[in-house]
């Protein structure tokens, strides 16, 4: 059962917050997410996500909060969407979201994976994202920092560099920044917002940030 914080601390990152009877992961128009980088449970790190009506959708909960190894998305009725455990192979380290069914995750090939590139000197070292490894066309995308004051503003783009989603501080309607813990997800039209959102968790992951 969930221990909601204070009622003020919630109505800082959205005003009216509901609980939705469905999710929809997929719209046709650009959708725009708030992430609170706050756990609504109790004695748990990781992030709750509102959508632009206030409603709650996506949330992380690690009751572990010193192991950082394996982390759920899931919906706000607490459905697991995607089980993201971290991955070493020799030097290397890397993230792969496993998408859940109604009957059980499916282990057998990952539906994303993110790994960290070699920083290059004085330049942007960007995450390489693999989105469909159970097809035999897998995408491409990047993850871009473009912020010095913020690690975890960001953006996801195609391989022809399109804008595919972004990361950024939320700030309030007068313009106010809410503080590092807030952040404003914008997403194009037509990806599958769950997806978008599993690489994220793992951006956040990388950074330290949950």
């Amino acid at each position: 059962m969930l221990v909601s914080k204070s009622n003020f601390m919630t109505a800082k990152v959205h005003p009216q917050v509901v609980i939705p009877s469905a999710s929809c992961y997929f719209t046709s128009k650009q959708e725009t997410y708030t992430i609170w980088m706050k756990s609504l449970v109790l004695g748990c790190k990781g992030c709750s996500v509102f959508d632009s009506k206030g409603q709650l959708v996506y949330r992380v909960d690690n009751y572990n909060c010193n192991f950082r190894d394996e982390v759920n998305l899931m919906d706000s009725n607490g459905k697991v969407l995607f089980t993201v455990p971290r991955k070493r192979f020799k030097l290397f380290r890397f993230w792969e979201g496993y998408r859940s069914t109604d009957k059980e995750i499916e282990m057998k090939r990952p539906g994303f994976q993110v790994r960290k590139t070699f920083r290059i000197p004085r330049g942007d070292s960007p995450c390489e994202v693999i989105v469909g490894l159970d097809e035999n066309q897998p995408r491409h995308y990047k993850i871009h920092s473009w912020s010095t004051s913020c690690k975890s503003a960001c953006k996801l783009v195609d391989q022809y560099g399109g804008l595919v989603a972004e990361l950024k501080r939320k700030k309030s309607a007068g313009g106010v920044d809410l503080g590092n813990d807030v952040l404003t997800l914008v997403v194009e039209p037509y990806f599958d917002h769950s997806l978008i959102m599993g690489v994220f968790v793992v951006y956040c992951l990388i950074n330290c940030k949950m």
